[in-house]
């Protein structure tokens, strides 16, 4: 059975589609990452206005119509604005605002990346404690490791959240003497302008951000057998080096992150709590394949991360003090981590998860064979995408816990460079069925 699952997932399953189909007809205005112009071989930048209405159907909004709004340019060169909003006949709705590296005027090294969702879904699912059929399996609770797949509480509720990402570039790297980069494009391939993959000395190579995000969320599911609210509200702080050579398609180079957590318990939140996170990416050219001619070119990309909350207080009831939420610290499963699984199936005190993907570019674009698809979407080149992923979470942080009895799942991708933006389709199979994710960029330090 083909299942599709979210990044929210554990509030809500169809969010993902709703928003990939938005993306998919936004793919003119959103970038990931690096903070940059994208220019043609002219050397001119192109801003771009999105405005789209759709209409869908699926099980949690029914017969359902939304709007999406964007513009790419404004009201910076380097600057992207996203709006969207879907009502459905079965009462579920959401709306979607995202804006993306706008620059701070007279601090010229700072940027935010605001994000403000609220919706309201129906017959959502999260692996949380709750379903009265588990009761007394402390060692297999939902979301660990030896859990059962149908260890989850179902029902209805809003999830609201806001979060805004203030970013300060180092003057180190490319940074010292570039704020905001210039990527000469053709094809949909970069040309000239790489700003990393030189070294490995953050010094001489990349752009290096101080990231702080505070963020907001406010999650409600009431159903059969839970009746509960969740509210978080806190600050991560992170440390960014983008060593890699153009972030919608890096050939070479590598990237790392490490992150801090914590939720204060103040302002009406549901707890206090603390986690901290680290992820490395590495990327290899390695030309064309010597087996076919299908391949212009292929590329290893390959990415570990590590999650651990020094916050979690196991009780001798079986209850648990002072843990992050299902959707922050040591998670697996969904749109980043663990494809083949719904989003934050896996959770608890810590995690570790490895990947492996080999990106390969078919030398032909059938996308030119279907002229008024090819015109309304600008596809530039296709990738063709196995990998193959492995992780687990654990209650303790012990290499030797967290390697054994790891999840592994496997899958192929479709990537679609589309007017200068990536668009991926993964499907992935593991043991407990097969997961469509769909959304927008690469995977790994989105």
């Amino acid at each position: 059975m083909l299942r599709y699952y979210d990044k929210g997932g554990n509030m809500n399953l169809v969010k993902t589609i709703c928003i990939s189909l938005l993306i998919l007809l936004a793919v003119t205005v959103v970038d990931a990452n690096a903070v940059g112009v994208t220019v043609g071989l002219d050397g001119k930048p192109k801003s771009v206005i999105l405005q789209i209405p759709f209409v869908f159907y699926n099980e949690s909004f029914g017969a359902a119509a939304g709007y999406a709004w964007g513009v790419g340019g404004w009201p910076q060169e380097q600057a992207t604005l996203l709006d969207t909003t879907i009502v459905g006949t079965t009462g579920s709705f959401m709306s979607f605002l995202i804006g993306k590296d706008l620059q701070i005027p007279f601090w010229r090294r700072w940027f935010v990346d605001p994000v403000l969702s609220v919706g309201y879904f129906n017959d959502t699912k999260t692996w949380g404690d709750g379903n009265p059929h588990y009761f007394g399996e402390n060692d297999k609770r939902a979301g660990s490791n030896d859990s059962d797949e149908k260890n989850y509480v179902e029902g209805d509720g809003w999830d609201n959240f806001f979060r805004i990402k203030f970013k300060y570039l180092l003057p180190i790297g490319h940074g010292k003497d570039t704020i905001i980069g210039t990527y000469k494009v053709a094809g949909g391939h970069l040309i000239e302008g790489a700003d990393g993959g030189e070294s490995m000395n953050p010094f001489a190579s990349g752009n290096t951000f101080l990231e702080f995000r505070p963020f907001y969320r406010s999650q409600g599911i009431d159903g059969q057998y839970v009746d509960a609210k969740l509210k978080t509200n806190g600050l991560d702080a992170s440390i960014y080096w983008d060593n890699r050579d153009w972030f919608a398609n890096p050939k070479k180079g590598n990237s790392w992150r490490m992150k801090y957590s914590k939720d204060w318990g103040k302002f009406n939140s549901s707890g206090n709590w603390t986690a901290v996170e680290g992820e490395v990416d590495q990327y290899f050219e390695l030309g064309k394949s010597t087996l076919t001619s299908w391949f212009s070119g292929r590329i290893l990309a390959l990415d570990a991360w590590t999650a651990y909350s020094p916050s979690w207080d196991n009780k001798s009831d079986g209850s648990v003090d002072n843990r992050p939420p299902i959707y922050s610290g040591a998670n697996l499963g969904g749109l980043w981590r663990m494809r083949g699984y719904p989003a934050y199936r896996f959770s608890d005190r810590a995690a570790i998860y490895y990947s492996a993907e080999l990106r390969m570019t078919l030398r032909e674009n059938p996308f030119e064979n279907w002229g008024w698809i090819q015109k309304l979407l600008g596809v530039q080149w296709v990738q063709i995408v196995p990998f193959v992923e492995a992780g687990r979470v654990a209650p303790e942080y012990t290499m030797d816990r967290l390697h054994s009895d790891m999840k592994i799942d496997a899958g192929l991708g479709v990537r679609l460079m589309a007017k200068g933006m990536t668009v991926r389709i993964d499907i992935a199979a593991s043991e407990e069925g097969f997961a469509t994710q769909m959304f927008i960029a690469q995977p790994f330090q989105f």
